[in-house]
């Protein structure tokens, strides 16, 4: 099987239906910001840390399916890695639905290529998924954020509405690989909000999408675990 066998946990106004899921294509889309200052600032950050601009906002980036993950802990080489969180979208059997994960990334090797450092490290996200026709008509009142837990302390470390990014469907229509759409059994990271404080690495990250609307939330979390770089 080429790709990865995504258990979903479908959440629908009507109520809840395990789906599993084969999903072929993974795009993370980049620096998909609506504010240009703002996307400036995140630019910034990864620039401080030796990240090369962009030739060219919003970017796609593959990586392989094979490194999305459900699971509750990721490893990595060593302590340059660090989570972003993120909506993504994804079709199932025709239909749109709205997710939260995050777009782990090794950011030693963000300093040397960000396509590679994309597929260094795996990609976690949460299990439950909501219908994006349930939430397009109120999208202004989705809010994203994440948590760090260092040295056993929980800080907030990412805030902000989706609105914050490109509209979902404008993405999709401008990933060119795509023809303008969404192909079954694919899934796209949509993007993320600048870090409070600097980016940093952390013991345990902790994502969440909240639907003010409808008064629900989508959320997930990881510990991540640091292996050993031998020199």
């Amino acid at each position: 099987m080429n790709g990865a066998k995504i258990d979903f946990n479908l959440v629908t106004n009507m109520g809840i239906q395990r789906s599993p899921a084969v999903i072929t294509t993974a795009i993370i889309a980049g620096w998909t910001g609506r504010d240009r200052a703002i996307m400036e600032k995140h630019i910034v950050e990864l620039e401080k840390l030796g990240v090369k601009r962009p030739a060219s906002t919003p970017i796609f980036y593959r990586v392989a399916a094979a490194r999305l993950t459900t699971i509750g802990e990721i490893q990595v080489s060593g302590d340059d890695s660090s989570g972003e969180v993120e909506f993504f979208l994804v079709n199932i059997n025709g239909r749109l639905w709205l997710g939260v994960g995050s777009d782990h990334t090794d950011r030693k090797v963000e300093s040397i290529g960000v396509t590679i450092s994309k597929q260094i490290c795996d990609k976690p996200i949460g299990a439950n998924i909501w219908p994006f026709d349930e939430v397009a008509d109120h999208w202004d009142q989705l809010t994203l954020r994440s948590y760090v837990v260092e040295s056993g302390v929980r800080n907030l470390y990412q805030e902000g509405p989706v609105t914050a990014m490109l509209d979902p469907l404008d993405l999709i229509a401008r990933y060119s690989a795509g023809k303008g759409q969404l192909q079954e059994g694919a899934l796209m990271f949509c993007g993320t909000l600048a870090a409070k404080g600097e980016i940093r690495p952390s013991q345990r990250f902790e994502i969440s999408l909240e639907d003010s609307a409808l008064g629900r939330r989508l959320t997930h979390a990881y510990n991540i675990v640091s292996l050993p770089v031998e020199s």
